[in-house]
């Protein structure tokens, strides 16, 4: 596709082949996942670009199954009910949805439950889903994998924290490490004797413990679970943070703690009129941060970075070929979007081409950022032309995009933004471009301007769009025209070039 577009070779750097289109990878176009945990149990499916799915369908109910286990050792009976009910409509809709291969993981309330195993076989009798039941150690596994599906390169430690169960997983090189797992669910921590001070104490000692056995220094760690979410929901609130994406959202040590004591005094409903997270969850939140609390203070981490991936993305990630999840998560999705979205897909290689020149003493990171934005450049073509620019921004801060921090999706937005306006001022956006540092928004402003530019010089050959050299130390740019598509540059095409050389604030010379 790429390479009929743009007369490149299909394997020319740094884009290489795209993988969407492979036939392994179609394979994972249209992939399901049921979880069935502690507190809720869920159906996901995936569709669109496997190295960075898209949420086709997506539904949780809260069915509480582990509740009481502790004191009783059995299922909860009308949670058990709830579970039942929403897998007889899962099994149905994924029937609908021509789904294969559904992949059912039961986790710590059915592997503890003495009515488990009768459990998993009423499931098979009345919905035909076979429920796997894994194990503590390969509970962590499949969560730390599903963060290695938005972290190709994630490294320290990840937690994740269910209704009866919290698992640990050394992250690093692409691989799982030790992994340990606990009973310091919510749920569980509920059932214990004497409240907050004697929760305290076996949740100390149970982190204690935890520590002896991943003994290593970690300088992230990666929170998976509904619980951590929505504590990460309160820390954006308590902040004033702007952008409401959880995946990749960062906290520090301090920040949480400051975190737990402020909701420490709150309601549920408090709670909730905060977050929009159900009551169920809710009334999990303070327990769950104590656990939280427990866990920065012994292990110290430097850096807290909440993923939005865990156990069902995992079960996706461990379908994946190697060559698949060796890709890049965002220009894989960019690249995918760019097929299905743009005017000429494949243009985007074309434009990546064209700008290098201006960026040529730039960060890896920020390469792959360019990258993505010239990928998706003209995939919101379709939006009104007087919201364009603004719809640009929103679809690049909030997309479901993996291997993008929040930093970058405020540069990717800036820089879309200004693929279709020449001036921010007055944009609703104000609070985000704060949260980038004057040379990054300048950067991404830059970039913005000379893919509005660029777009006024397509061509359907690279050397016919013409050749930019860029010269830092004299301010000079200078655009060298092919003869057989001068005539492209107009008077629009000038004036683009020229807003293009005052954000670089450099002289310009056409040839």
């Amino acid at each position: 596709m790429d390479g009929a577009t743009d007369g490149l070779p299909e394997e020319h750097e740094p884009f290489g082949r795209p993988l969407f289109d492979s036939p392994k990878a179609k394979a994972l176009e249209r992939v399901g996942a049921i979880d069935v945990g502690s507190n809720s149990v869920r159906l996901v499916v995936f569709d669109g670009a496997a190295r960075s799915p898209a949420y086709f369908y997506n539904e949780k109910i809260m069915a509480g199954l582990g509740q009481g286990l502790s004191e009783t050792g059995h299922l909860n009976p009308e949670g058990r009910a709830r579970a039942l009910a929403a897998l007889k409509r899962f099994a149905l809709l994924v029937r609908a949805l021509n789904v294969t291969p559904v992949t059912s993981v039961a986790t710590a309330a059915v592997r503890d439950a003495q009515d488990g195993p009768e459990f998993c076989e009423q499931v098979r009798a009345e919905t035909g889903l076979n429920l796997w039941v894994a194990s503590g150690l390969e509970e962590a596994r499949l969560s730390a994998q599903g963060v290695f599906l938005g972290w190709p390169t994630a490294r320290g430690l990840m937690c994740d924290i269910g209704g009866s169960s919290m698992e640990l997983a050394e992250l690093g090189d692409g691989t799982v490490g030790r992994r340990v797992s606990s009973q310091l669910g919510p749920l569980k921590l509920t059932d214990i004797k004497g409240g907050r001070k004697a929760r305290k104490v076996v949740i100390d000692a149970t982190v204690a413990d935890l520590r002896s056995q991943i003994d290593g220094d970690y300088d992230t760690i990666f929170l998976v679970g509904g619980s951590w979410r929505a504590i990460a929901r309160l820390d954006m609130e308590r902040r004033g943070y702007p952008l409401k994406v959880l995946h990749e959202y960062r906290m520090t040590s301090k920040s949480i703690l400051q975190t737990v004591k402020w909701l420490r005094g709150k309601s549920v409903s408090d709670l909730r009129a905060i977050t929009g997270n159900s009551e169920a969850r809710m009334r999990l939140v303070p327990i769950a941060a104590e656990v939280l609390k427990s866990l920065v203070q012994q292990f110290k981490p430097k850096s807290v970075a909440v993923s939005s991936y865990g156990i069902r993305e995992g079960l996706l990630y461990e379908q994946m070929p190697f060559e698949l999840k060796r890709r890049d998560p965002l220009i894989e999705a960019c690249r995918y979007d760019e097929a299905k979205n743009a005017r000429t897909p494949g243009f985007g290689r074309v434009m990546h081409r064209f700008i290098t020149p201006l960026f040529p003493r730039v960060s890896e990171e920020r390469k792959r950022l360019i990258k993505a934005a010239c990928l998706l450049h003209d995939v919101s073509w379709r939006a009104h032309p007087d919201y364009r620019a603004e719809v640009c921004f929103d679809n690049a801060t909030r997309a479901n995009f993996g291997g993008l921090d929040h930093p970058g999706r405020i540069f990717l937005g800036v820089a879309l933004l200004h693929r279709y306006k020449n001036s921010r001022a007055g944009t609703r956006f104000d609070d985000y471009f704060a949260m980038l540092d004057e040379k990054s928004l300048l950067q991404a402003e830059i970039l913005g301007k000379a893919m509005r530019f660029g777009a006024m010089l397509s061509a359907d050959r690279p050397e016919l769009m013409g050749e930019f050299k860029w010269q830092p130390k004299k301010r000079h740019l200078r655009l060298k025209l092919n003869p057989e598509t001068r005539d492209l540059y107009g008077e629009v095409a000038a004036a683009r070039l020229q807003s293009l050389a005052s954000a670089m604030d450099a002289t310009v010379e056409v040839k």
